[in-house]
């Protein structure tokens, strides 16, 4: 097919919109609009190609035209192409741990209390603002190149794409649930069996900073089992199939067991009876979400090749971990 080009628009158009055309191909003759738009630009996913001819931004010989609409073959297929660009974020030089790198992707180790996205309360000092310090060029892949979030007090392994390509792979890897992502919590409670949770989420009904299980939510799904038990705590490994807003936090509280430490979803602290005087203070002590991504795999963007990466458990985590099995030996010694 031919190789699309890019033209510079009027400059009284957006800064942040190109004009891309590239000719349809004779052999491409009747077969519908959407499928080979997608064959023309396949650096730009097919959920966001359909937006665009629906908005009339994916013309054919100028004309809006719908996605099933067979083409003839020879015409001209044209993008006005805007991204949502991370133009506006400022970069600043916040540290970051890089645990894999190539040209295409970044694997970082997010810390506990970095917030991802800027927004009306953190317009700096977030990943965006570090990511565009470290690589300039972040600022032309749509949100600096993120494709998944991790919540600011929780901490662990992210993935970022480095280029556009890159970027609409990976978003297509975790929409089709072929990204294997697998945390660490420890939850308030002693469980005695792993399981999975099948339970919609969406907005919380009446507090907008909260999620909840809703019949009408989005399908979400966690799987979980034990790894370690405590007195009256427990750590999981819990594994997503989906990857809603909140969601490990929204279905361990579901469950009745929440995260230690959660300030949305955690309740009052609960400590366990003759709890030792070592674990008081490092369940008063803990401040966040005890939550941790440890491993993210998916297949290399551009090369298929698989990618294993995982994140060392911080420190927090391990020394409140240390502070639940001295307790349960006390108990054993009482």
């Amino acid at each position: 097919m031919t190789e699309p080009t890019q033209i510079d628009l009027p400059d009284d158009s957006s800064d942040d919109t190109t004009l891309r055309t590239a000719v349809v191909p004779g052999s491409a003759a009747g077969r519908r609009f959407d499928a080979v738009l997608a064959e023309l630009f396949p650096e730009y996913s097919r959920t966001r190609l359909s937006e665009w001819i629906k908005s009339g931004d994916a013309r054919l010989d100028g004309e809006i035209v719908r996605g099933r609409d067979p083409v003839r073959g020879g015409e001209t297929a044209s993008l006005g192409v805007v991204l949502d660009t991370q133009t506006h974020a400022l970069p600043e030089d916040i540290p970051l741990e890089v645990l894999y790198e190539d040209a295409d992707v970044l694997v970082l180790n997010k810390p506990a209390g970095l917030v991802v996205h800027p927004g009306a309360g953190n317009p700096t000092g977030t990943l965006v603002n570090a990511l565009l310090f470290r690589d300039p060029s972040l600022s032309l892949v749509p949100r600096a190149g993120i494709v998944h979030r991790l919540d600011k007090d929780t901490s662990g392994v992210m993935v970022v794409a480095r280029t556009l390509p890159a970027h609409t792979a990976l978003v297509e890897q975790l929409s089709s649930r072929e990204v294997h992502r697998q945390y660490l919590a420890i939850v308030v409670g002693s469980m005695v069996s792993g399981g999975t949770v099948n339970a919609p989420i969406d907005r919380h009904p009446r507090d907008r900073i909260r999620m909840a299980v809703r019949e009408e939510g989005r399908d979400a799904v966690t799987h979980y089992r034990l790894r370690e038990r405590f007195r009256a705590h427990t750590a999981l490994e819990c594994r997503l199939e989906t990857g809603r807003t909140h969601q490990i936090r929204v279905h361990m509280a579901h469950l009745k067991y929440p995260i230690i430490g959660d300030p949305l979803y955690g309740g009052p602290l609960k400590l366990p009876k003759h709890a030792t005087e070592e674990l008081i203070a490092a369940l008063r002590g803990f401040k966040r979400q005890a939550l941790h991504a440890e491993i993210l795999e998916f297949k290399h963007p551009i090369s298929g090749e698989p990618v294993r990466v995982s994140a060392p458990v911080p420190a927090d985590m391990l020394n409140l971990l240390a502070a639940l099995r001295a307790d349960g030996e006390a108990q054993k010694r009482r």
